[in-house]
């Protein structure tokens, strides 16, 4: 083969990634890791190999294996937050901006099962590394807030019920949007129904926004 052969076959280097580009990836990958093997069983030979980047290098941006698993519960709850706010609740009617936030949770979990399953490990560590991080709490410190603004709302216009919180509000709609995915695989082998098929998410996304509307809503007089 002459040498013009070989130069026209000659791929190009590949553009080096930036370090935040590289962070992103680790994280990306890691998320499925832990998500598919917990903390524990998750291992960090494998994230490299997956990432093309080294043991030494998710060491040097993350510190260790507890300091990706943060980092990665970090962006998985940066994620539901930051989409979250752009749903533009404030220039909706307080139901309208409540059934949009409940179908958007309902949404997001059954689109996310990632995240599911990382907020279920981390509640088998009893919310340890969650408790360390000042970005998680600051996140869903705004998202009550904004349900808190909600609710108000509605108090003022005389459509929502007394007596309630956004903690209770923001307990109920996870509670019934989180169980849909977590306990999907078990509750339909226990009832032979199949949860995931489309006619049957669109049933229960509607059930769960009738149940929160209905706890929410002030009784006629």
């Amino acid at each position: 083969m002459n040498d013009i052969s070989k130069a026209g076959r000659t791929r190009p280097p590949r553009k080096p990634r930036s370090p935040e580009a590289t962070k992103q990836d680790i994280i990306a990958v890691a998320m499925r890791e832990f998500a598919q093997n917990g903390l524990s069983g998750a291992r960090v030979d494998e994230i490299a190999a997956k990432t093309g980047s080294s043991k030494r290098m998710i060491y040097y941006y993350f510190g260790d294996k507890e300091g990706l698993y943060l980092a990665v519960l970090e962006e998985a709850y940066r994620k539901v937050r930051t989409t979250e706010a752009q749903l533009d609740l404030e220039h909706l009617r307080p139901v309208e901006a409540l059934r949009r936030l409940v179908e958007f949770t309902f949404d997001h979990h059954t689109s996310n099962e990632a995240f599911i399953r990382l907020v279920m490990i981390e509640n088998i560590h009893h919310g340890a590394y969650l408790a360390r991080s000042k970005t998680i709490q600051e996140l869903n410190v705004s998202a009550i807030g904004e349900l808190e603004r909600v609710y108000q709302r509605g108090l003022q216009e005389g459509v929502f019920r007394k007596g309630l919180s956004a903690i209770d509000l923001h307990w109920q709609i996870s509670a019934l949007c989180f169980f849909n995915v977590s306990n999907r695989a078990t509750f339909s082998q226990i009832f032979r129904v199949d949860l995931s098929s489309r006619k049957a998410l669109a049933a229960l996304r509607g059930h769960v926004v009738e149940m929160v509307l209905r706890n929410v809503l002030k009784s006629p007089a």
